[in-house]
């Protein structure tokens, strides 16, 4: 890495042709703001704070800049409201994977909660049957576009309600349909990942890998219960590890080693055991994660050797791309190709389907298409 105050600005045009690996992006985060505006007139919606989509798209982005991770879900409740037909469900899904393979991500594990998407008489399965569907119209659009990307599923149950142990059974019905794992997600406060004990021995009896939430608004403590406790395969977020990490006064979160940096019990077991940790920089700094991109731990986490990836978590509320978080983390901490080929890779080799696919993608794609922008 070199010095952020001596690098170029990166190629847009090369930023596109990067090969990105997404595993942290959620559903109903990430629409457009002119499908939401469509999809309420279509189902007769009349509670959306605006009526254009530029207008729309900033209400999201100045909502979710609270710092506050409960104030930030709130934003949820329109997207979602839109959300409830399988139609509706398919178009998202479908601009979903068409909007990552214009920004160049080749796979992606794209999550959300069955459970919100009941209104209208769906049952849990229908609701994961018009997402996959979506998934695969948009991958077959971006084929004829010239775009190749994988989409596979994460299925999530809400923390602060009864429904995990039967959204981890739909995970398991679903794994050979594109359904690749399960999550639980929503505030962490007061719903710690232990309470959802049981869909987690469902998933470890069935081998099926799962991600926790973790680490986000919570600290440390939320991390110890899903390693530990719950025996998560990665971290969702998991970007407060650094509070088990003493650094020496004054240290420089840009600088490129950290020597004298100590670990805790629970960050060297994070980085023993290759937890990936599924970092969201912008949505982290919204959320009240940390205090500002510049704060962020991301670059002390990489330097140390974790197993860090680059993700957007929503899309529509952080007004993001990987594109964009790769310049963000570019902009802030130096990196160039050589750096987002190793976080991509991390990506790849943390992704949930199969190692043959994992490899498969990571040397025909992944490492081809950074060896030419390396040169």
């Amino acid at each position: 890495m070199t010095d952020p105050r001596d690098v170029a600005p990166l190629d847009p045009g090369a930023l596109r042709l990067a090969p990105k690996v997404l595993l942290h992006d959620h559903l109903d985060g990430g629409l457009r703001p002119a499908t939401v505006l469509d999809l309420a007139r279509e189902v007769g919606y009349g509670d959306l704070p605006a009526d254009d989509a530029d207008s729309l798209a900033r209400w999201f982005r100045e909502s979710a800049d609270s710092g506050s991770l409960v104030r930030y879900l709130e934003t949820f409740t329109h997207t979602v409201a839109v959300m409830q037909t399988a139609p509706a469900l398919a178009r998202v899904a479908r601009e979903c994977a068409e909007d990552l393979a214009d920004d160049g991500v080749v796979y992606a594990e794209v999550r959300f909660a069955p459970e919100q998407h009941l209104t209208a008489g769906l049952s849990l399965d229908e609701v994961v049957e018009a997402v996959l569907d979506g998934f695969a119209e948009g991958v077959s659009v971006a084929a004829e576009a010239g775009r190749t990307i994988v989409m596979r599923c994460l299925v999530t149950a809400m923390r602060h309600a009864a429904r995990s142990r039967e959204i981890a059974e739909l995970a398991v019905r679903f794994r050979h349909r594109g359904v690749v794992g399960f999550d639980i997600a929503g505030a962490e406060a007061g719903y710690p990942p232990s309470r959802h004990l049981d869909a987690f021995e469902y998933m470890r009896a069935n081998n099926a890998p799962f991600t926790i939430h973790a680490g986000e608004a919570f600290g440390l403590p939320s991390i110890h219960e899903a390693i530990s406790f719950c025996g998560t395969d990665r971290l969702g977020h998991g970007v407060r590890v650094i509070d088990d990490i003493s650094l020496p006064a004054g240290t420089d979160l840009a600088a490129h080693a950290f020597a004298g940096a100590e670990l805790g019990d629970v960050a060297n077991y994070v980085r023993d055991k290759r937890i990936p940790l599924e970092l969201c920089p912008s949505s982290n700094v919204q959320t009240g994660a940390v205090a500002s991109i510049a704060d962020h731990p991301f670059n002390v986490l990489a330097r140390l050797r974790f197993r860090v990836t680059v993700n957007t978590d929503n899309r529509l509320m952080s007004d993001t791309s990987m594109s964009k978080e790769f310049v963000t983390l570019h902009d802030q901490f130096g990196y160039g190709w050589a750096d987002f080929e190793r976080f991509t890779v991390n990506a790849m080799k943390s992704a949930f389907v199969h190692f043959d696919e994992r490899l498969a993608l990571i040397d025909d794609v992944i490492k081809p298409g950074y060896a030419v922008l390396i040169g």
